[in-house]
């Protein structure tokens, strides 16, 4: 799919629309699934903010380009978007293409990124990024204070080679380590998922953490500790959140459940937070994900920020530390936090959650941070 616009109903038509970049996985190797929600919700942002008058009587308009996990694709996309004349660019869930999206600060091009978590999304501090997902280390740090909650404290990493992985199994040791936990990582290209198992039961570990993609190889590394009668007490977690979707369910049934995995939602959702929950519902035929609640806060703030300071991309980026916007999951501000070099809204809500082993379509609520 190279590329395609998205427009909902219009209101008056005063002008030319104003244009939104919008990047997300639309095909493999992307986590497509993922992709829809992002853009199911940017795409209800604009109906609800055309509903509503547009920017000034000019109905907002996204130009939707899928990057398919590729970073090199992305970042041609954002030099096809730049010189399309869009306000701003948008959206994006896999970190490694954030990451290459980012470049926009380059070309003079505000990017709100709506669920990358990547501490380093930018090599160098830049006034044109900003972002809606919590930085890794804040939520992975409070998967790992769930985890010594729950009594583990030798922890296996399986773990597949790139940055973000990498990243989070950093994270994880160097927050674990102070605290009594030991990390165990075990290198996925040397080792199949039987003996993953044998690894397992080596190093003594009492929880599996899978930094791996999905469906493969989380599918058959989570059906052979389920099958090995020796890990029958092992706790399986996924802090990067596979199992937040229905594709985890499709592929592991019972399987999957009580596999906790982190996301971004608070406790109880607003008044605004119910009603785009059933909107987005009705898009996705299925429940939201978190990832669906990014999307559509992405493209509120996006508006909001054009409708005060207008179309030009050096004001835009300018205001990040001026937004106040209430959201589908709280009121959204931007700050610069430690060790950061975007703007950043600190923080989203984050939840440590499973599906019940006993009704894999329903969520439990383990911990909040």
């Amino acid at each position: 799919m190279s590329g395609m616009v998205t427009q909902a109903r219009s209101p008056r038509r005063d002008g030319s629309s104003v244009r939104i970049g919008a990047l997300v996985p639309l095909t493999r190797p992307g986590w497509v699934e993922a992709g829809r929600h992002v853009l199911a919700g940017l795409e209800l942002a604009v109906r609800d903010v055309n509903d509503d008058g547009g920017i000034a009587g000019r109905p907002l308009e996204l130009v939707v380009r899928d990057t398919a996990a590729d970073p090199r694709k992305a970042a041609a996309a954002v030099d096809a978007l730049a010189r399309l004349g869009v306000a701003a660019l948008a959206g994006e869930y896999h970190s490694v293409v954030a990451r290459a999206a980012a470049r926009a600060d380059a070309l003079g091009l505000p990017f709100l990124c709506s669920s990358a978590v990547l501490d380093a999304l930018t090599e160098q501090p830049t006034e044109w990024v900003a972002r809606l997902a919590p930085a890794q280390s804040h939520g992975w740090r409070i998967y790992a204070d769930f985890l010594l909650g729950a009594g583990h404290r030798r922890i296996a990493v399986a773990a597949q080679p790139s940055v973000y992985w990498a990243s989070g199994a950093r994270i994880l040791r160097d927050h674990l380590a102070p605290r009594g936990g030991t990390v165990i990582e075990l290198d996925l290209r040397a080792l199949a998922p039987a003996a993953v198992c044998d690894e397992l039961v080596a190093h003594r570990a009492t929880a599996l953490l899978l930094l791996v993609g999905h469906p493969e190889p989380a599918v058959s590394i989570v059906t052979s500790v389920r099958r090995d009668q020796r890990l029958a007490e092992i706790m399986m977690g996924a802090p990067a959140g596979q199992p937040e979707f229905a594709e985890w369910v499709t592929s592991l049934g019972e399987d999957g459940a009580a596999i906790p995995f982190l996301r971004y939602l608070p406790e109880r959702l607003s008044p605004l937070g119910a009603r785009v929950e059933t909107a987005l519902r009705e898009r996705l035929a299925a429940a939201p994900s978190f990832v669906a609640f990014e999307g559509y806060d992405t493209g509120v703030v996006l508006a909001e920020v054009l409708r005060a300071e207008g179309t030009d991309r050096a004001r835009t980026a300018a205001s990040w530390p001026r937004v106040a916007v209430e959201g589908t999951r709280g009121r959204i501000r931007f700050s610069r936090t430690s060790g950061s070099s975007v703007w950043q809204w600190a923080w989203p809500p984050v939840q440590v959650v499973d599906r019940d082993p006993a009704e894999p379509d329903r969520f439990r609520v383990l911990h909040t941070g």
